[in-house]
């Protein structure tokens, strides 16, 4: 889309923000996530197709990856819908005595969603649904890295709304600048801590809202008394489904020492039934493109030849990589450093959960954070003594499609938070409106005599 026309559709929607706030309630919202669910549900195999052009995704994980989720927060949204865009009426203070005070939420506007490369279709209509659900227009800049899947979003929404509503914006890095040029009312954005920062100095020139979706290292943790067998099935799949490409993927495992040996038994054993074949199985995933190949192949060439051992896989075939675990990590390896996002996994031992607590303390808040243990005082200890955007018990990935429960970061693994309730509330601004009854906060007005020092004085000791 060319940079005037990206302008003259922004103007369109800015235009219609007044309309939107009178004709836009809940039977219109309701309307609109109806037709995008069913647009869906007519676009699933164009949708699947897609993913297996630009990713080799097999049909299955499409389906319980990106339209699954989908569906459900979109059921979740219609139904709780009213309830959600209710004035809440909230009890007075002593300074609000006399008066009837409520939060009704409003929506921001226009709004941006720029979506990543690694769940497109997920991450561009996810956040969508809760925009529209709080009552705003968007426009939405897939990823120009899965070009079949972003032109298949377009035609989709192109399908259900008018570009007054929903325009979907394709393109690269100039028509992303672009659009962060445009005084947006708020912009959510899915990617790295990098961009991350760039959208928010971007934002904070027009002073737009921000919700950010980023990553980080997201470590896991198994303690002494861990199921191991259920430990490894579930971390083999949270990090090699998608080949790794998942901002909430385990990136590295803290495993105790006097199960280590054990346990990479277990991850194999896993790793074998998850995906027999090794690079050759029909489920694996590619890695997006050759770019990220290069990187992922040079970060395990690199703590290869600084003295990390190979537990399992290794191999790839074309942009597919086998599911790969290393163990003997040191600092200067540059996977110890940067979040590997890709089919790769450091194991490390330990022998005192402080150290282990520390050292993630040490680095930037993870949006994800992994303990396997039946200990609940383990369990409790590492959810109080460190911070990330969620914590995961004996499970992993699974916070991301729990419809009831926030989804976000803290400061570099994000901003925010997303999903259902969480996501109405971020596109929204929560409109204080307070109604004088008898306030008696007139007795307080100058001129300040010794009578209404008396007064103040008596309320202070009230408080």
């Amino acid at each position: 889309m060319r940079d005037d026309r990206m302008a003259a559709v922004f103007a369109r929607q800015k235009a219609a923000v007044a309309d939107r706030r009178i004709g836009f309630g809940l039977a219109e919202r309701r309307a609109a996530l109806g037709r995008l669910a069913v647009a869906l549900r007519g676009r699933q195999g164009e949708i699947v197709a897609a993913l297996a052009t630009d990713f080799g995704k097999p049909e299955t994980e499409v389906l319980l990856t990106e339209l699954l989720p989908l569906m459900q927060e979109i059921g979740h949204a219609r139904r709780r819908l009213a309830r959600w865009m209710r004035a809440r009426w909230v009890a007075p203070g002593l300074s609000g005595f006399g008066t009837s005070a409520r939060l009704r939420p409003e929506a921001k506007g226009v709004c941006l969603i720029m979506a990543p490369w690694n769940y497109p279709v997920n991450l561009a209509l996810g956040p969508l649904i809760s925009c529209l659900a709080a009552g705003n227009s968007a426009m939405i800049k897939p990823s120009e890295m899965t070009p079949v899947t972003s032109a298949v979003i377009a035609r989709l929404v192109g399908d259900c709304f008018s570009d007054d509503l929903v325009a979907v914006v394709e393109g690269g890095r100039e028509v992303a600048e672009h659009l962060l040029s445009l005084p947006f009312d708020h912009i959510f954005f899915t990617g790295s801590p990098e961009v991350g920062r760039v959208v928010m100095a971007a934002a904070a020139r027009h002073l737009a809202s921000v919700t950010l979706e980023l990553g980080g290292k997201s470590p896991c943790i198994i303690g002494p008394d861990a199921d191991l067998d259920r430990a490894a099935r579930w971390i083999a799949f949270g990090k090699f489904a998608n080949a790794g490409q998942t901002c909430i993927a385990p990136d590295h495992v803290f495993v105790h020492e006097s199960v280590a040996e054990e346990f990479r038994a277990a991850l194999r054993r896993a790793i074998d039934r998850l995906y027999p074949g090794g690079v050759a199985a029909g489920d694996l995933v590619q890695v997006v493109n050759e770019n990220h190949l290069a990187r992922l192949t040079g970060l395990l060439g690199d703590a290869l030849s600084r003295g990390a051992r190979l537990v399992a896989g290794g191999g790839a075939e074309g942009r597919r990589i086998a599911p790969t675990v290393i163990e003997s990590i040191t600092p200067d390896m540059a996977i110890d450093g940067q979040e590997i996002f890709g089919p790769i996994l450091p194991l490390m031992t330990y022998s005192d959960i402080g150290t282990v607590i520390s050292r993630i303390n040490a680095r930037p808040k993870p949006l994800a954070l992994y303990v396997f243990a039946k200990d609940r005082a383990l369990v409790q200890r590492v959810v109080a003594e460190t911070s990330s955007g969620s914590v995961g018990v004996n499970l992993t990935m699974l916070q991301f499609s729990h419809p009831n429960l926030p989804f976000g970061g803290v400061n570099t693994s994000g901003i925010g938070s997303a999903h259902g309730e969480a996501g109405f509330r971020a596109f929204s601004h929560e409109k204080a409106v307070l109604v004088n009854r008898f306030s008696p906060a007139g007795l307080f007005f100058p001129p300040y005599t010794s009578r209404m020092r008396r007064l103040v004085e008596q309320a202070l000791r009230w408080i």
